[in-house]
């Protein structure tokens, strides 16, 4: 039996994961992502899930797995366009229905990274975190012959409220050759399946 919240407290989400971790793995044909919860000395957990995504198709999906085997989908996000820099992309449950949405500003993220979340009791706004260095990396791109070469930017994004400015969830970046990020979501109105699918679409999509 669940104790409803207290007057005036919106409920906690269905799934609550607080802080967990994220690694980006190449492959030829696909983009892996695995999601592990961090224990509380700041080390890697068990699996939570595993992403994949599917490169060149025509509308953007990620599909998130239970574990390495693959046999059981359990949530996924999609674009509602095809691939289109205003795409707006749907969390899907395991069974197809909406739980969250996000969708990038695009012209908000031509100087800092910008991004809209909603899901059940939730509406936030994401920003990349440091507004010099969001600059930096748009200016490097346009650099003739250095802007081929591939440099590991740190970036870090902070998801607010809209109402209250309160913080909903934050995504830090790791030095690393390989992409990885920490997770935390202080806000227990916000569904894991929807955070995770916010996280790994600012690494998937963050180019576009």
């Amino acid at each position: 039996m669940t104790t409803p919240p207290p007057a005036g407290q919106q409920p906690s989400a269905p799934m609550v994961v607080p802080q967990f971790l994220i690694k980006q793995r190449f492959t030829m044909m696909v983009n892996r992502y695995e999601i592990r919860v961090m224990n509380p000395d700041g080390s890697e957990g068990q699996l939570i899930a595993l992403a994949q995504q599917k490169r060149m198709k025509i509308r953007e999906e990620v599909v998130f797995y239970s574990d390495e085997s693959k046999t059981r989908r359990v949530f996924s996000f999609k674009a509602r366009q095809r691939l289109d820099v205003h795409a707006e992309h749907d969390v899907l449950d395991e069974y197809g229905t909406v739980i969250g949405y996000f969708r990038k500003q695009f012209g908000a993220s031509l100087l800092r990274s910008t991004w809209d979340l909603s899901a059940p009791g939730v509406d936030a706004v994401g920003t990349e975190r440091n507004q010099f260095i969001a600059v930096l990396r748009r200016i490097w791109g346009f650099i003739p012959y250095l802007g081929s070469v591939w440099v590991p930017f740190l970036f870090h994004f902070d998801f607010v409220d809209n109402g209250t400015g309160r913080p909903v969830m934050s995504s830090q970046k790791k030095i690393g050759l390989r992409d990885s990020y920490t997770v935390t979501v202080p806000d227990p109105r916000l569904d894991f399946r929807v955070a995770a699918a916010m996280a790994v679409a600012l690494d998937a999509l963050q180019s576009r």
